[in-house]
C-alpha cells in the first residue's frame, strides 16, 4: 500500500508539472531562430519613465482633469450648428489600435482618440450578421436597418428587386436631406467612387449598390429607365443636385464608353450621356457659381470663397492609396483626403445656417479585403489626419464631429510581440511548427497563399518581406476577398451633444442624435 502510495503521489506530482509547464492562458513559447539576427537586440521599454508607477498616476491626473473640463462644458449651445461625420470604411477596434501602434508605439493617439466621448455601434444588416457598407449607410445616414446590398431603402427591399426598389414608399431620406430641408448645405468626401455604396447612402435610393451606372442596370435584368442608376441620382435627383460639394473619384460611370476622361481612360455608360457636363449645365442655367475639377491643380485654382458649388472626380474609379499618393508622383496630381476636407469645410462654411459634411476614409477596407494591412494603416493615419485638420477649422462650441465605421473586418493583433516590434513586422516568438509568423493576421482572404504552400505547409515568412507595402498578411481561410467582421465599431464624438454618443447602441440611431444635436429632421426638439 505504501508503494501504490508513493507512486500515486510521484504521478501526481508529474502531472502537476506538466499542467504548469503548458499553461495553456499563458503557454511558453520558444524564441526565433537567431532571433537577435532577425529582430535585433531591444530593450523594450520605448519610455524609461514608465517604470515607475509615478508616470502612470500622474497621467491619469492629466486625464481626471481633462475630464472635468470636458463635462463643464457640455451643453454650451442649445443645437449644434454644422455636424462633420467622418466615416473610416472597414476601420475595426483592431485597425485602429494597429494604426496607433504603426505611428511608432502603443501610447499614441490617432486624432479622433482624443475625443472626449466613445460608444459602439452594432453593425448588423436585417438580413445578415455580417454588414456590408450599402446596408450600413442606410442605418448611420438614415436611420434604418436595411437589407444587404441595398442603398436608401428599408427592408422591404431585397437586393435586385427591380421592382420594389423604385417604390418612392419603400425609400429612406438620409441626413443630407434633412439638413438642405432645414436651410443647411450639405456635402460628401470619399477616397471610393462618388457612387460607391458609403457616399450614395447620402444621396441615392437603390436596390443594388452596384447599380453605379446604367450599364450595369441593364446587366441585372432590370429597366435602366424605371431603376435610375446612382450616377444619375446624385445630377438629377433632388438631394444629390443640391450637394455643394461632391469630391472622391469615379469619373467613369459619368461619361460614355465611347468617351475617355481627362486620363485617357474610358468610361462605362451605355447611354451617350455625359454626367458631368450636365450637372455643369444644371448649375448655369440656374445662375450657380460651380467648378468641376478633375486634379489637385485644377482644385487649388479654384476660389473657394467664391464658388457654390464643387464637383471634383479625381480618378477613373477609386482614388489612391494614401501610402502610394506618398511614395509617387501621384502627390503631385491628386489631392489627399485631408486636401480634399479642407476644401470641402471652406465651401460649406460659407452658408450662415450651417451644414451637415460626410467624409469617408473608403480604402482603409479596401487594403483590408486584400489583407494588405500595412496600406490599410497608412490610410487610417491619413483619416486621422483630415480630422485633427477639421477639428483645427471648425468651433468646439458650434461644430459636432463624429467618427465612426460602418464595420469591421477579420485582422487581429496576436501573439506577445515587444512594445518596439513594429506593429506589420513578425512576432518575437515562433508557433509550434518553429516557423515565425506575423503580429497581424485575417481570420481569411488572398493572405492564405502567403500563410500556406502545397509542398511544405506553412511558409516561412521573413521580416523582408513584411515591409513590402504589398505583402498579403497571413490568412486561415482561403479567399479571393477578405471579409467583413461582425464585431460592434467604435463611435468617437467631439463638440455639442457629444455626450449623446456614449453607451452602446443600434447603427441606425448615430443619425437621430446627429440630427437631434443640429435640431432637424424627424428628430429635431420641436
Amino acid at each position: 500500500m505504501r508503494i501504490t502510495f508513493l507512486f500515486a503521489l510521484a504521478l501526481t506530482a508529474v502531472f502537476v508539472d506538466v499542467v504548469l509547464s503548458n499553461d495553456r492562458a499563458h503557454p511558453r513559447r520558444a524564441q526565433p531562430r537567431s532571433s537577435t539576427a532577425r529582430l535585433g537586440a531591444a530593450s523594450h521599454i520605448t519610455n524609461q519613465a514608465e517604470r515607475d508607477a509615478s508616470y502612470w498616476n500622474e497621467f491619469a491626473q492629466d486625464t481626471l482633469k481633462d475630464k472635468i473640463q470636458q463635462a463643464a462644458k457640455l451643453n454650451t449651445a442649445n443645437v449644434a450648428k454644422n455636424v462633420i461625420m467622418f466615416l473610416g470604411d472597414g476601420m475595426s477596434v483592431h485597425t485602429v489600435t494597429a494604426a496607433r501602434n504603426l505611428m511608432g508605439d502603443s501610447s499614441n493617439q490617432l486624432s479622433f482618440e482624443q475625443f472626449p466621448y466613445l460608444g459602439l455601434s452594432k453593425t448588423y444588416c436585417i438580413d445578415r450578421q455580417v454588414a456590408d457598407s450599402a446596408c450600413t449607410a442606410t442605418a448611420y445616414l438614415g436611420g434604418v436597418k436595411a437589407n444587404y446590398g441595398t442603398i436608401g431603402v428599408n427592408a422591404k427591399v431585397k437586393r435586385y428587386n427591380c421592382i420594389d426598389g423604385q417604390n418612392p414608399a419603400n425609400y429612406v431620406e438620409s441626413i443630407a436631406k434633412w439638413a438642405q430641408d432645414a436651410g443647411k448645405d450639405a456635402g460628401l468626401v470619399t477616397t471610393a467612387r462618388v457612387t460607391h455604396a458609403s457616399p450614395a447612402g447620402v444621396y441615392a435610393h437603390t436596390a443594388n449598390r452596384d447599380w453605379e451606372y446604367d450599364a450595369k442596370v441593364v446587366a441585372n435584368g432590370c429597366s435602366a429607365t424605371d431603376n435610375v442608376d446612382i450616377a444619375r441620382q446624385l445630377v438629377e435627383w433632388d438631394v444629390g443636385k443640391k450637394l455643394k460639394v461632391v469630391m472622391g473619384g469615379g469619373r467613369r460611370n459619368f461619361i460614355n464608353t465611347t468617351v475617355n476622361d481627362e486620363e485617357g481612360l474610358p468610361g462605362l455608360r451605355t447611354d451617350g450621356r455625359n454626367l458631368i457636363q450636365d450637372w455643369l449645365k444644371d448649375k448655369q442655367a440656374n445662375n450657380q457659381q460651380a467648378a468641376y475639377v478633375w486634379s489637385k491643380k485644377g482644385l487649388s485654382l479654384v476660389d473657394l470663397d467664391k464658388t457654390e458649388y464643387l464637383l471634383g472626380l479625381f480618378a477613373n474609379s477609386h482614388c489612391p492609396y494614401s501610402g502610394d499618393l506618398e511614395r509617387s508622383n501621384y502627390k503631385l496630381v491628386k489631392p489627399s483626403l485631408t486636401e480634399m476636407t479642407e476644401a470641402a469645410i471652406k465651401v460649406l462654411q460659407k452658408n450662415q445656417n450651417g451644414y451637415f459634411l460626410f467624409v469617408e476614409g473608403a480604402r482603409i477596407d479596401m487594403a483590408h479585403h486584400d489583407t494588405r494591412a500595412r496600406k490599410s494603416l497608412e490610410d487610417t493615419v491619413e483619416f486621422s489626419r483630415a480630422i485633427e485638420r477639421s477639428r483645427a477649422m471648425t468651433s468646439e462650441e458650434d461644430t459636432l464631429i463624429v467618427v465612426t465605421s460602418d464595420h469591421s473586418h477579420t485582422m487581429t493583433i496576436n501573439g506577445y510581440p515587444y512594445r518596439d516590434l513594429p506593429i506589420t513586422g513578425l512576432s518575437n516568438a515562433v508557433a509550434d511548427d518553429g516557423l515565425p509568423y506575423t503580429i497581424l493576421s485575417y481570420a481569411n482572404g488572398p493572405g492564405f497563399s502567403t500563410t500556406y504552400n502545397d509542398k511544405t505547409g506553412r511558409s516561412e515568412i521573413t521580416a523582408e518581406e513584411t515591409e513590402n507595402v504589398n505583402f498579403e498578411y497571413l490568412a486561415t481561410v482561403p479567399l479571393d476577398s477578405e471579409t467583413h467582421g461582425g464585431d460592434d465599431v467604435g463611435v468617437f464624438a467631439s463638440g455639442p451633444f457629444a455626450q449623446y454618443f456614449s453607451g452602446n447602441y443600434e447603427q441606425s440611431n448615430i443619425p437621430a442624435m446627429m440630427a437631434r444635436a443640429l435640431n432637424i429632421g424627424p428628430f429635431a426638439n420641436l
